[in-house]
């Protein structure tokens, strides 16, 4: 393969190979790419190019994939043996005479010669255009102001040309991506990275081949400008206006267009309604024409380059074609590392602060971007200046961000009276908010004036590189880095003043709405701002920020936190997506236990993953403080040591592990008098620690009811559970699915089961590899003294066990099981003979659930014999995906005729066919029937079958429930159904039916609910819905 240097021919040559392509039609074209699979045709040892690259690709992505594998005169010769090969004669000649004409004059080309002859106009115009690009780029890259002290880290290098280079030539099999988007944090480097392969195109250091024109659009410039046409936008940045139009739409492939900073694009809501633009001369707003280009609409065979931050890749990603993101992370650890040794001088002390930052996982990943390193370095060297008593260890992220502030602008010369510097403060907050809501981050003279920002305002921070300006756009303003306009944004609703920062809802209501958006979204500027806005209640940083800023902040924000608080209380957090881990990381930064513990206590459910030291950390703090927390989900791979002490070697003491005094500070949420269900699933833990968890369980205070122990790594510490089983009367409700058990294990949790001080009444052991000796072992204990009422084995091979067991032996009190579930255990025919023994010993079993079973219709028939018996006490069967026929619903029909106590069966995924609803159509008509739900998904059911069932609607007492979902009834089918559902006497309140179908009566529907009816069609039978699943 060629090196990425030569991957493109010269623009003449490439002219030519893509019109030779482009000239074939479908057929040729494909069988071109079937030759190229050919040794033969590849000439010597040319590397054959993988079908899985080829079999899809155009003409234009066919030509630089060639590129890619061959020389310009290896592609040449190639194409050249293959249409022979084709029998394309003229084209032959063509080739021929073209090879020979480049011979001539050109030999073999080198990327690195100078451009191949073009006319001389045309050869001005890109002369007079990267000349114009050129400046253009270097103005913008002078106007960039960074502080005195910034460290600069990065040359352009050739390492860096190399890197330029991936973007449009990645080293990746396939069709070089014609859309590229650069996506990360602010300030990472992204627009740099744009903007320099605009510069190297210009100075001819890269791409002057591939690409005749690069055009640099700035979203943020062009938001508000008047509408244009695309021919317009391009001429904008030509040097006398008068872009050659004509030529660039004659070579559209040769074109780059990068467009810098899509997140303050607004995404127009009726895109998708407008009709498709091609038109170079068509007058619309510009962010039109820059979807239209996304979209590929506009000059689809350009080449995109797009930067945008990541939390609107979403976005981007419905608009773009075929796109390759690539990920700009900025800073590397290493990077950062330089960085503080080399703004502080001293590596001892810059390694100290770096691990104090590594530790705060927000603030070391806002450190990627070069501005956060200089703003984290230039506080902490100021405060340490100032306080030879600084400790790192009481610093917190805002804390960081006020004295930065603080700092700053108690220096700062700003010839204003001590009146009015408050309501500028104030104004700079309110803007930065009204940009957070409208993802707004460059700001006009007229944004500026509309806030009453005052000119030696705006001139002040400018100087301290608060704000800077706006390179690219005359008049224009945003903060030198986004962190500093969500701090300040953040900033705004603590102040004092009830107006909201966007003309709407008043300041706590619209505090109120950023809280739960930034709560329930991982986008990670709004996390950010929720983190400095509770932050900034801590009570020093308040009294820091009044006495430099001169302006009060609002005594009424604990108090409206709290009423939102209280408010949480009514929603489902967890169905939400309530992010509860930044939520508690929110109010770890405000370090205020009183306040915690006052807002906590409306938090009534919580679903929390520690997998780090930052979590166990804000989780400890938290936790302790939910004293009416009455559910909890705990998930947690975070390392907790074994051993409840530390050793110091610098100062040779030893004390309490940090972490272990934070897991105790978790457990205790367990013992809080009020939490009833704890999973803890997905967790990984040592013995140590989950004898601290199960220590807590056992407390006189914990009220536990339900406890989930599902995937918990390494099963064996789940033996620690036997003395919860023991020491916890109030447990009920235990699910150990998930867990390889082994025969240890679950010998231990089984012996425990019989035990009087037990009380465990609903056990899942689901997926627990369980072996046949187990399982002998579990019914074995149940059938003694069990106080087990539920049980669920399913996914387990029980195929060699004898489910006789469960009755007992016959000197034993009745078994107390009365719910069982067996679905997947292999089970078969034989199987079915020891259950229905079971059924008629076992009086007490009403729930059986055999889903998934290959039973067959003679092991439905066994199972028959008991359901026909007057002394069977079931009451709800599922019999779904068990692989019986329309003989296997016979059975069924002659066992319910004998059955009054069977409410729910579900038959679905079984080929029982229109004859098998046939035979229990008869028997749900008789009087006595009691079934009143049916399961029919699923079951190979034609339209023939909807007369049966009509005809039980409309007699039917006791059928309220019937699925047929996934059956293919027809409009015919349900309009048959429809005229019995239409019956006074139909009692049916809930039909299954596919949406298509249900379309078809939904008006009908509609009316006959008006009349009071309780008829409802579902579309989904949803089985984690409590009214859907039925029993089970």
């Amino acid at each position: 393969m060629t090196s990425s240097a030569n991957i493109y021919v010269d623009d003449g040559s490439y002219n030519k190979l893509l019109s030779y392509l482009m000239g074939l039609d479908q057929p040729q074209l494909e069988e071109f790419k079937i030759c190229l699979q050919s040794s033969q045709l590849l000439l010597g040892n040319f590397q054959q190019i993988p079908w899985a690259n080829l079999k899809a690709i155009d003409p234009t992505n066919l030509l630089c994939l060639l590129s890619e594998y061959f020389s310009e005169r290896q592609i040449w010769e190639v194409t050249l043996s293959i249409f022979d090969n084709m029998n394309l004669t003229s084209q032959c000649t063509e080739v021929r005479a073209m090879m020979n004409e480049l011979a001539q004059t050109q030999g073999s080309q080198d990327p690195s010669q100078e451009e191949p002859e073009v006319p001389e106009e045309e050869k001005d115009h890109r002369r007079r255009y990267r000349e114009r690009m050129k400046a253009k780029i270097l103005m913008m890259w002078d106007n960039i102001p960074w502080p005195e002290d910034h460290i600069y880290l990065r040359n352009v290098t050739e390492k860096e040309h190399e890197g330029l280079k991936s973007l449009l030539y990645p080293n990746r099999t396939g069709a070089q991506p014609q859309t590229i988007v650069l996506e990360g944090l602010a300030g990472v480097g992204k627009t740099t990275l744009a903007m320099k392969v605009v510069l190297h195109w210009a100075e001819g250091f890269l791409f002057h081949q591939r690409f005749s024109y690069v055009f640099f659009i700035s979203c943020h410039k062009v938001r508000d400008m008047k509408d244009t046409t695309l021919a317009g936008l391009l001429s904008w940045d030509w040097p006398d206006s008068q872009a050659p139009i004509e030529a660039l739409m004659s070579r559209p492939e040769s074109l780059l267009f990068v467009i810098d900073g899509f997140e303050e694009m607004d995404v127009p809501s009726t895109l998708d309604e407008s009709p498709p633009c091609k038109d170079w001369y068509q007058q619309l707003p510009v962010n039109r024409i820059l979807f239209y280009l996304l979209k590929k609409e506009l000059v689809p065979l350009a080449t995109l380059l797009i930067t945008t931050k990541e939390y609107r890749t979403t976005d981007l990603k419905k608009l773009l074609l075929n796109p390759w993101f690539v990920q700009i992370v900025g800073f590397t650890e290493g990077d950062r590392e330089e960085y503080f040794i080399r703004y502080f001088g001293d590596q001892n002390k810059a390694k100290k602060i770096l691990n104090w930052v590594r530790k705060n996982e927000s603030l070391f990943h806002f450190c990627s971007a070069p501005m956060v390193c200089w703003t984290v370095c230039s506080c902490l060297k100021r405060q340490m200046a100032r306080n030879p008593h600084f400790q790192l260890s009481t610093q917190t992220t805002t804390s960081l961000y006020v004295y930065f502030f603080s700092s700053l602008l108690a220096t700062a010369e700003v010839s204003l009276s001590d009146q009015s510097w408050p309501d500028q403060w104030r104004a700079l907050c309110c803007l930065a908010a009204e940009g957070m809501w409208f993802w707004k981050f460059t700001f006009a003279k007229k944004d500026l004036k509309h806030r009453h920002l005052e000119a030696p305002v705006i001139g002040s921070l400018l100087r301290l590189n608060i704000l800077r300006k706006v390179s690219d756009c005359e008049d224009c303003v945003t903060f030198t880095h986004q962190s500093f306009q969500v701090f300040l944004g953040a900033m705004f609703y603590v102040l004092r003043g009830v107006r909201g920062s966007i003309d709407g809802p008043p300041k706590h209501q619209e505090m109120k709405v950023l809280l739960n958006d930034a709560l329930a979204d991982t986008n990670f500027y709004w996390n950010q701002m929720a983190l400095f806005f509770f932050g900034l209640l801590k009570r020093n940083l308040a009294e820091e920020l009044e006495d430099t800023l001169r302006c009060k902040m609002s005594h009424r924000t604990t108090d409206e936190l709290l009423e939102w608080a209280d408010e949480l209380e009514s929603y489902d957090l967890v169905s939400s997506c309530f992010e509860f881990l930044h939520f508690f990381e929110c109010l770890y930064e405000t370090r205020e236990e009183n306040f915690v513990r006052q807002i906590l206590s409306h938090l009534l459910e919580a679903d929390v993953d520690i997998f780090g030291s930052l979590q166990l950390q804000v989780s400890s703090f938290c936790l302790k403080h939910c004293q009416r927390l009455s559910k909890l989900r705990l998930s947690v791979s975070s390392a907790i040591p074994q051993t409840e002490l530390t050793f110091n070697l610098e100062t040779l003491e030893t004390r309490p592990h940090s972490k272990i005094r934070q897991w105790q500070d978790v457990c205790s949420v367990f013992s809080n008098g009020n939490l009833t269900e704890l999973d803890f699933s997905n967790s990984k833990l040592n013995a140590f620690s989950m004898k601290k968890l199960c220590y807590e369980l056992r407390n006189p205070r914990c009220k536990l009811q339900k406890l989930t122990c599902k995937s918990i790594t390494p099963v064996r510490i789940l033996k620690e559970l036997v003395l919860v089983l023991y020491g916890n009367h109030r447990l009920t409700h235990l699910n150990l699915s998930s867990n390889n058990l082994g025969i240890p294990v679950s010998t231990m949790i089984f012996k425990t089961l019989r035990h009087s001080a037990c009380n465990i009444q609903y056990l899942w052991l689901e997926s627990c590899g369980l072996t046949p000796l187990a399982c002998r072992h579990l019914f074995l204990e149940l059938s003694k003294n069990s106080s087990v009422r539920f049980l669920s084995l399913g996914d387990n091979d029980l195929s060699g066990v004898e489910v006789k067991s469960l009755q007992g032996p016959s000197e034993m009190p009745e078994s107390s099981l009365k719910e069982l579930s067996l679905w997947f255990c292999q089970l078969g025919t034989s199987s079915c003979k020891y259950l229905s023994d079971a059924l008629l010993k076992n009086k007490s079993l009403t729930h059986l659930n055999l889903r998934k079973n290959n039973l067959r219709d003679e092991g439905v028939k066994f199972l028959c014999k008991a359901l026909s018996h007057p002394d069977c006490s079931l009451q709800n069967l599922d019999l779904s995906d068990c692989s019986f026929t329309a003989e296997g619903c016979q059975e069924l029909a002659n066992a319910l005729q004998h059955n009054c106590n069977m409410k729910i069966l579900d038959i679905g995924s079984n080929d029982i066919q229109d004859d098998g609803v046939k035979h229990l159509c008869e028997v749900l008509k008789h009087p006595k029937c009691a079934l009143n739900t049916l399961g029919l998904e699923k079951c190979n059911l034609t339209p023939a079958c909807c007369q049966y069932l009509s005809s039980v609607l409309r007699s039917s007492k006791s059928l309220f429930n019937l699925n047929l979902l996934g059956n293919d009834l027809e409009p015919r089918g349900v309009s048959t159904l429809w005229k019995a559902l239409k019956k006074s006497t139909c009692k049916l309140q809930k039909l299954g039916l596919e949406k298509e179908l249900y379309n078809i009566v939904k008006g009908e529907l509609e009316e006959l609910q008006e009349r009071g009816s309780f008829l409802r069609v579902k579309c989904k039978w949803d089985f984690n819905d409590l009214e859907d699943k039925w029993w089970w």
